[in-house]
């Protein structure tokens, strides 16, 4: 199994531990979902995976049906995607995808927690580079699972593997909507789908230095404006 597989099983249950949190993270996808295609599943594939994720998430259908409707009202707030990068202590490489309705205020808090807590924030592309951008689907189906990678291979999919009874397929950031594409069109039920940020290379620290680094990373996460932190601590 590869380094994705290995850094999703350590990061999955952290993730979605708050379910406020994930909510409020969906929504926020919900409504830049229809802001960019408009409010019906059938003809805005992005906003169909954020519904997917929605249920995955047992996200009550009021709560999606309600942030579709709020997100088609045009003065409704619209949210920008910001990436921030830089280094925790003991030079720990960290992205912070962010989703927010307030540049300003967005900018000043991930600042003040990378000051306040021994890290330091850098300029665009300082540490992106250090990691992979892949996407990964969570799927259900029938299908052998060997079959199902040798019919998808040119469809660009690095890896299919089975994590506790479900299907993920990993592929590029840049074959997304190809994959989700070809897995609609062959009816095969997609559970969620996902980027993630994999580091090229991990570094170990010991206990100490990671409980230091792990409160700069979770106070960052408890930001509402935060949609995930990528790190290459091991």
């Amino acid at each position: 199994m590869g380094r994705a597989f290995e850094f999703r099983k350590a990061r999955k249950m952290k993730r979605w531990s708050a379910m406020a949190k994930t909510f409020t993270r969906i929504g926020k996808d919900i409504v830049m979902a229809v802001k960019d295609g408009g409010p019906a599943p059938e003809s805005n594939s992005k906003l169909r995976a954020v519904i997917q994720n929605a249920k995955s998430a047992n996200m009550p259908k009021e709560n999606i049906e309600r942030a579709i409707k709020k997100a088609s009202d045009k003065t409704s707030e619209n949210y920008k995607e910001i990436l921030f990068e830089g280094y925790g202590p003991f030079g720990i490489a960290i992205i912070v995808e962010t989703a927010t309705d307030n540049n300003n205020r967005t900018v000043a808090n991930v600042r003040s927690y990378f000051n306040k807590y021994e890290g330091s924030l850098g300029t665009a592309g300082s540490v992106e580079f250090m990691f992979d951008r892949l996407c990964h689907f969570k799927i259900r189906t029938d299908l052998d699972v060997e079959e199902l990678e040798l019919d998808l291979i040119d469809f660009g999919i690095d890896e299919v593997i089975i994590d506790e009874n479900e299907i993920l397929i990993y592929s590029s950031f840049e074959n997304y909507g190809i994959i989700q594409k070809e897995l609609e069109f062959r009816k095969i039920n997609i559970i969620s789908s996902e980027f993630e940020r994999i580091p090229k290379q991990f570094k170990t620290l010991s206990e100490e230095k990671k409980d230091k680094v792990n409160v700069l990373i979770e106070k960052i996460e408890e930001d509402d404006d935060v949609q995930n932190v990528f790190h290459n601590m091991n």
